[in-house]
């Protein structure tokens, strides 16, 4: 790999908007292929933990206005409401329901970390917001191997996260494992891949990730006990999206 592709392909990790930045390994190609679906590192899909215990089912999804429920694709069975304390805090909460023929089924209620100055609704590159919106979470991935999910898994060196957070906390382990956020990138590639169809300007590499104990760059990170709940969860036949903003944002 000659140095301009080097350097291109680490300023394009370093703007994915997660704390940090992924970093390269040396043998990681410049254009991250099509992911693909791996063998689980389990011989088989491990279950939920008790946290994700059912709950009330109401026909509509808590919280969320007209104008947010619009935007939730007809066939998606699986919606993981991540709701902001308010506009400009890094601190939120995720709910993962999932659509049954009674309405929908809420597990539990997990504490989260989002961008260090809050959500935009038109988010920028480098504006330390997290994007609101309904975006489809088809693509994961990480440093760590395959924990279970029936996602596309795309484990790599790459996964890397150097450094420190905005509170000086390390960020190492951040990537171990990842979900990429269908925000302004390509479904059905890994979530190294920097395609960006709505341009760079536009941001991008918005992903859940494993929480460092800090606000993040545009990310939603929660513990790692939850990313694999979430990961061994998630149901690529039920469409799962990912709804994400601040409360009053997701109100409307």
């Amino acid at each position: 790999m000659n140095g301009p592709r080097v350097a291109l392909l680490a300023a394009s990790l370093f703007l994915t908007g997660c704390g940090g930045g992924a970093v390269a390994s040396p043998g990681h190609p410049s254009g991250a292929p099509k992911a693909t679906t791996s063998t689980p590192d389990v011989a088989t899909l491990a279950p939920p933990s008790p946290e994700m215990s059912v709950q009330a089912a109401p026909l509509h999804l808590p919280g969320l206005g007209p104008r947010t429920l619009a935007a939730i694709p007809a066939d998606a069975r699986q919606a993981v409401v991540v709701t902001g304390r308010g506009r400009n805090s890094p601190l939120s909460t995720v709910v993962l329901y999932e659509r049954t023929e009674a309405g929908w089924q809420a597990g539990a209620s997990w504490p989260a970390h989002n961008a260090l100055k809050g959500w935009s609704e038109h988010h920028t590159g480098g504006d330390l917001r997290s994007p609101v919106g309904v975006y489809g979470l088809t693509d994961a991935g990480g440093l760590l191997g395959n924990p279970g999910t029936r996602l596309p898994y795309h484990r790599s060196g790459a996964f890397t996260s150097p450094g420190t957070g905005f509170e000086g906390e390390p960020l190492a382990g951040s990537f171990d494992y990842v979900i990429a956020i269908n925000y302004n990138r390509e479904p059905g590639t890994s979530p190294l891949d920097w395609t960006r169809p709505l341009g760079a300007g536009r941001g991008g590499g918005i992903w859940f990730h494993v929480d460092h104990g800090g606000p993040t760059h545009g990310c939603v990170s929660v513990s790692e006990q939850h990313m694999k709940d979430l990961l061994r969860t998630l149901d690529p036949g039920l469409h799962p999206v990912v709804v994400m903003g601040d409360a009053t944002a997701l109100a409307r």
